[in-house]
């Protein structure tokens, strides 16, 4: 059987990332790919925070080395303070200290075909750098999102960073993989020398068997949807940012549609489920005055999670116009769940497309009020006469982490015979 020594942030215990799924489903399709997966990541002490709902989702015997990392944030820190250089290129850059020499470690005794990394944390592409220009061993690098843009990070140093750092791991790596049509096409622009075959594109996914699982124990899945002496449950799960996913406009609309007595707390509850925004939600709720409609709730297991997406009316997803190259992980799942979508995001968005190609469009621009009032309220009455629906079973196919699998592994085994 081929080896593979995947190099990841994301993977259990560390909770409140999706990107955790798409580690998680390369160590449990692989094996049935003829693939073992290796895997170096860091000690749990590391993250932030750690739950264990998901440390058996894959089997056993896989080999799994966790090594010393220090988050910056929360282990050197000084009344919140840390040196600005241990947050560069990430909080977590203590890693590569330790996660190097194991890694040669584990390259020397399994003698790996393949190295693979996967951002959002840019010191995973690092270690994975400097195993390549040591080792030699073939190295796919999987960018997930773009590590910087024009205006962002903010930090001016710390983005010149990311960039010197992204221009070596084009410069080094076999393969480069890329979650959107719109991210592929920026680095193709970005890096004229990256060919055709240097590159590909796997987007992110849901798990069937995850979903299996949480079904089994799922009840009154249809809870609400016709009946209309209850509340119509709308859903985010997930991350709110105060920049790129910021419900603010979303809030302001929902309180004049309040105030105009279109909608009420009779007909609509909004739970913003795991936002690690917590603060800034009931603030902005009470700000514009819909305390009444919102809902802020903690983390709970990705189980209880997937059955919740399963189980209200309606799903919501946020992503502003300087993401359009970029897709939310937690999309895929909303369309599994196949319940109806809004999506506050721009028209012309990776996010919009893929919705179009399920069949799904209620859309309006999360900076919007005035599109977000309009559409909220369409959205809302065709929800209460059942006209909505959620995405097809045909759509979902091509989203199936396990059918992804395959496909990466055709390019691993072409990768490695070259």
């Amino acid at each position: 059987m081929k080896k593979i020594l995947i190099i990841a942030y994301n993977f259990p215990p560390v909770l409140g990332s999706s990107g955790v799924q798409r580690t998680l489903s390369l160590v449990k399709y692989l094996p049935n790919n003829k693939w073992q997966p290796i895997v170096l990541t860091l000690n749990k002490k590391a993250y932030p925070l750690i739950g264990n709902d998901q440390l058996e989702d894959f089997d056993s015997d896989v080999i799994i080395k966790r090594t010393f990392s220090l988050d910056a944030a929360r282990h050197i820190s000084l009344m919140g303070r840390y040196p600005y250089v241990m947050g560069l290129p990430d909080r977590w850059s203590t890693w590569w200290l330790s996660a190097v020499p194991v890694g040669l470690y584990l390259i020397y005794k399994y003698k790996p075909d393949l190295i693979y990394s996967t951002y959002p944390i840019a010191t995973a592409h690092l270690i994975a750098l400097t195993l390549k220009k040591i080792t030699g061993v073939k190295w796919i690098a999987d960018f997930r999102d773009p590590m910087y843009e024009n205006d962002y990070p903010p930090d001016k140093i710390r983005r010149n960073v990311l960039k010197r750092i992204e221009k070596s791991v084009i410069n080094n790596c076999d393969k480069a993989v890329f979650t959107t049509n719109g991210s592929l096409n920026e680095y193709k622009q970005r890096y004229p020398s990256m060919s055709s075959s240097q590159s590909m594109l796997l987007h992110n996914g849901y798990n069937e068997d995850d979903f299996i699982i949480a079904e089994k124990n799922l009840n009154n899945i249809n809870t609400s949807q016709n009946e209309l002496k209850k509340p119509l449950v709308f859903l985010h799960s997930g991350i709110v940012y105060t920049n790129e996913r910021n419900p603010r406009e979303f809030f302001r609309a929902l309180g004049e549609l309040l105030s105009e007595g279109k909608i009420n707390s009779s007909f609509v509850k909004i739970i913003f489920r795991g936002s690690r925004n917590e603060k800034y939600c009931v603030e902005l709720a009470e700000k514009y005055g819909i305390e009444s409609l919102i809902f802020v709730e903690p983390l709970i297991s990705y189980t209880k999670a997937l059955q919740e997406m399963m189980s209200v009316d309606a799903l919501l997803i946020l992503q502003g116009s300087d993401c359009n190259n970029q897709v939310p992980a937690k999309l895929y799942e909303y369309l599994r769940a196949k319940k109806p979508i809004l999506a506050l995001t721009d028209i012309n968005s990776d996010t919009a497309s893929t919705l179009g190609e399920a069949g799904l469009n209620w859309i309006a621009k999360l900076e919007s009020k005035d599109e977000i009032k309009i559409i909220f309220f369409r959205f809302y009455e065709s929800l209460r006469c059942g006209k909505a629906h959620g995405a097809s079973k045909e759509s979902l196919v091509k989203y199936n982490r396990e059918t992804s699998v395959k496909k990466l592994t055709a390019e691993m085994n072409k990768l490695i015979s070259v």
